[in-house]
């Protein structure tokens, strides 16, 4: 594994998308050629599948100086009723676009910190979206919730209008890791936090954990999975630490280099850690994320539906998803968007009565055609091989390197990733990537696959 380690840990995208955005096409985009494959894309789903909204909520109190978020770190509250007015009005301009009533699927509350908001704001939030819209039969809301700072009024508020799933950010109980990474939080808060969800009726309850962090070791990766047992959360999403300060500016210069563990050392504690779930009944769905075999993620896995998209796995695929709000993307398929990424602009843009998109990606039947391969990949670890045609079309050198690894192997009709290859999903996926075929590396712009 080691030898693996050393050939494959390199700069590769997390493929939350296809193509990545550095590899956006902008220069061919423009807002009205988003209006129509998103109008497009709307009339042909609205009514199977229903729609998705993720709704960004920018603001933190503190920095964590682990965090590659777009944020907007401020102690005031006075923001809040004008950003979620903001939002208010963003929506109405897409709800413009449709010739009938959107129907909600998913709402999911990402941040930066939502429960940074006043339950009220929140509340007049989600009665707003939900007044210009119906509601799919099998929907579902969801939020991320800061363990410090989510109180009972904000569990009970949401959940009185439909929200049953919240994550909660916990990274590692470790007092030193926690310092440097700016995120003091104790176990009892979070047990507070968990059971109280728990009590008022939330039925998926996830902990994000995180490996990799500065001054993290084995010993801290067994007792922060430990603890959290102690809660038994539906789900556990132990994701990789992403170093990219070159990206996200002076946050994540809170250490320094020498203080993260790397290579053979970082992958130990994601083994030692995925070990300990495992035992503890968790089962692996995807990349970077555990669940109870009770839990909708890991069925959805079980029956084929597990999706991916720019807030992670999903076990509610749509083919449109809305972004609402400060630097939000959306994807309507056929195409990605991302709105402006300060709250200035985005709120001078949409108070004056216009979309707060920037950039984005018009995808061609290549990209469609890859897209798909990658998402199999990610959600199924396989895909058919009649979905590739002639190997030859994609980075033949990098397959055959990765069969003779062991990585991928055939399975019938289908390309397979082998239980050696699953943590060099990223790699197995670049495979596929036409952009980082052709493309000439002068600067980083992915953190490290392991």
């Amino acid at each position: 594994m080691n030898t693996l380690i050393k050939k494959y840990n390199v700069p590769v995208p997390r493929y939350t998308s296809y193509p990545t955005v550095p590899h956006w096409n902008t220069e061919e985009f423009g807002k009205e050629k988003w209006i129509t494959a998103l109008q497009k894309s709307f009339k042909e789903s609205n009514q199977k599948e229903g729609i998705s909204l993720y709704i960004h909520l920018p603001f933190c109190e503190s920095m964590c100086t682990f965090c590659a978020c777009h944020k907007h770190i401020t102690k005031r509250h006075d923001v809040e009723e004008d950003y979620i007015s903001s939002v208010i009005k963003e929506w109405e301009l897409y709800c413009e676009l449709f010739d009938e009533k959107p129907l909600i699927k998913e709402i999911h509350l990402g941040g930066g910190t939502p429960t940074f908001f006043a339950p009220k704001q929140l509340q007049r939030l989600i009665i707003c979206l939900l007044s210009k819209a119906g509601l799919h039969e099998d929907y579902e809301f969801s939020f991320e919730g800061h363990p410090n700072n989510t109180t009972e009024e904000h569990l009970k508020t949401l959940n009185n209008l439909g929200f049953t799933r919240v994550s909660f950010g916990v990274q590692d109980y470790s007092l030193k890791v926690q310092k440097a990474i700016n995120r003091i939080q104790p176990f009892e808060k979070v047990k507070e936090v968990t059971e109280l969800a728990r009590e008022i009726g939330y039925t998926s309850i996830s902990h994000d954990l995180v490996f990799g962090l500065p001054f993290q070791n084995i010993d801290d990766v067994v007792y922060t999975i430990r603890k959290t047992k102690e809660l038994a959360p539906d789900r556990i999403s132990f994701y990789s630490y992403a170093h990219v300060p070159w990206i996200k500016g002076v946050g994540q210069r809170g250490f320094e280099e020498k203080d993260l563990p790397k290579n053979g050392t970082k992958r130990a504690l994601y083994e030692e850690g995925k070990w300990l779930l495992e035992k503890q009944g968790y089962k692996e769905v995807g990349m970077d994320h555990f669940a109870l075999e009770t839990d909708e993620l890991y069925k959805s896995l079980e029956d084929g539906s597990l999706h991916r998209n720019f807030m992670g796995y999903t076990a509610r695929k749509t083919q449109v998803m809305i972004g609402l709000g400060m630097s939000a993307i959306s994807d309507s398929f056929n195409a990605f968007a991302q709105n402006v990424k300060t709250v200035k602009e985005y709120q001078t843009l949409v108070n004056n009565g216009q979309l707060p998109v920037f950039r984005g990606h018009i995808h061609s039947e290549e990209d469609l055609k890859r897209r798909q391969i990658i998402l199999d990949l990610m959600c199924q670890s396989r895909t058919n091989l009649q979905n590739l045609g002639n190997l030859n079309d994609f980075n033949y050198i990098m397959l055959e390197a990765l069969f003779e690894d062991n990585i991928l192997s055939i399975d019938g009709d289908d390309l397979v990733l082998t239980q050696t290859g699953k943590p060099f999903i990223r790699n197995v996926c670049v495979a596929f990537d036409e952009y980082l075929k052709t493309e000439q590396q002068t600067e980083r712009k992915f953190s490290y696959s392991i």
